[in-house]
């Protein structure tokens, strides 16, 4: 038996767009067209001859030019995907990441047979629960009782399965004051509480989830999580499309990043999604200029800022039971006794963490300044951080004399909270830390006499 639960080889689909879809006729429209569609036919056949194209009147092509009017054919074309392929294993967990309009949710649509490809094939093994909109598959006027039923029947449960977790879908919700309210009157968040605990409770072999917990409020958001990180454990497929990197970090093994409707890169979470980051904010964990305009003077210029953990490269998304290297490489023509080199620490909201330079630890530590190429480096500790971004800014200057470069926010990198840092937390609160800062401190205990 094999134990590949999703093979996609060559997937492609294609979109029209720029044309308005026709309502259904009446009967006399019908009628009236059957009766005028001849004289239609001829008249087209006439506009098809002077136009040089045929099959295509004027009326629809536009200019009469042949060559704009192939253009203005072929622009009316978009591919949401175009020769994806990838395979999944049985009980593997694969985030999918991507710009909006990437073409991450016309793939899970089409893994879910929702829509069908233009090209290529998709094979899923396995009963399949998706979530890919908010309420799918809800009526607004039935009640969340008749929902539950409705969206369960879709789903594939039977109705003695829906019978045996329809108190615990409820609960997980936290509807139930309005579990007979139809849900036309429910917030989004409630809609999306609903359609998570269904889905989520349905136990499919594989799962498809798209970008739903962008609707809920933190603490639902942390409970879905959770659930998920649940259902991994029982050895079941997730697909997971989210925005969400650190929750993309924490959840998935392998992650499949799209641009333009086409895989770009795949691999391991935190090598992709570091990737990914880097390409889309456009300032990465590491910085570098050409000598002729690195910032400095005309005795020392900064060449290279670097972020890196110190078990792998600069990536720019980091554990918070990575010990991180920060590293800071100038040029000298002239020796500096009073020379400070540092960088402050700085929250994605701009309040300044820290300061470290190196003239905070004594003389005899301080690293050897020789002419030429410098590169000084100092260690950020493992779970002193805690989940978020953050920016380093370089600070060298002489010691109570003058600033040669200081400069603000030349890297980023962002930091995920790994649980088993401090285990009993996530246990207690289901939700991260709280603060900027999350040091483990060593505690101990003195007995009265």
């Amino acid at each position: 038996m094999s134990d590949i639960a999703i093979r996609v080889e060559n997937l492609s689909k294609r979109y029209r767009i720029g044309t308005r879809q026709r309502g259904y006729k009446t009967i006399r429209e019908s009628i009236a067209d059957a009766l005028t569609s001849p004289f239609l036919r001829w008249r087209d056949r006439r506009r098809t001859t002077i136009d040089g194209i045929p099959g295509h009147p004027s009326s629809v092509l536009g200019p009469s030019n042949p060559q704009s009017a192939i253009r203005t054919s072929q622009s009316i074309y978009i591919w949401a995907l175009k020769d994806v392929s990838f395979e999944v294993k049985q009980g593997e967990v694969v985030g999918i990441i991507g710009r909006n309009g990437a073409g991450k949710s016309t793939l899970l649509k089409i893994l879910s047979r929702i829509t069908k490809p233009t090209e290529g094939r998709a094979v899923v093994s396995g009963r399949v629960g998706s979530l890919l909109e908010v309420g799918t598959g809800f009526h607004p006027e039935l009640t969340g009782r008749e929902n539950i039923y409705l969206n369960g029947a879709i789903l594939g449960m039977k109705k003695a399965e829906i019978e045996r977790k329809f108190d615990e879908m409820v609960a997980f919700a936290e509807v139930e004051k309005f579990i007979d309210t139809p849900v036309k009157h429910y917030s989004s968040g409630m809609y999306v509480r609903l359609a998570f605990a269904v889905a989520a409770h349905l136990e499919p072999e594989v799962l498809m989830v798209d970008e739903v917990l962008a609707v809920g409020d933190a603490a639902f958001q942390q409970k879905c999580l959770g659930k998920m990180s649940e259902v991994t454990r029982q050895g079941r497929t997730i697909l997971f499309v989210s925005h969400n990197m650190q929750a993309v970090q924490s959840l998935c093994e392998n992650v499949l990043s799209l641009d333009s409707g086409q895989v770009v890169s795949s691999g391991p979470s935190r090598t992709v999604v570091a990737e990914y980051l880097a390409a889309s904010s456009g300032v990465g964990s590491q910085v570098a200029w050409p000598p002729g305009s690195a910032p400095g003077d005309g005795q020392l210029r900064l060449t290279a800022v670097r972020v890196a953990s110190a078990c792998g490269p600069a990536g720019g998304l980091y554990s918070s039971k990575d010990n991180l290297i920060v590293e800071l490489q100038f040029h000298t023509s002239a020796l500096q006794s009073s020379l400070c080199v540092g960088f402050d620490l700085m929250a994605a909201g701009g309040a300044i963490l820290l300061r470290s330079y190196q003239t905070d630890s004594l003389p005899e530590r301080w690293p050897p300044l020789r002419l030429g190429e410098n590169t000084w480096y100092c260690t950020i500790p493992a779970g002193l951080l805690n989940a978020g971004v953050y920016h380093l800014c370089p600070r060298i200057g002489l010691h109570n004399i003058s600033w040669i470069v200081h400069l603000d926010a030349v890297v980023q990198f962002e930091i995920v909270l790994d649980h088993g840092v401090s285990p009993f937390w996530n246990v207690l609160t289901d939700r991260n830390r709280p603060g900027m800062i999350a040091p483990i401190l060593p505690w101990g205990c003195r007995s009265a006499t």
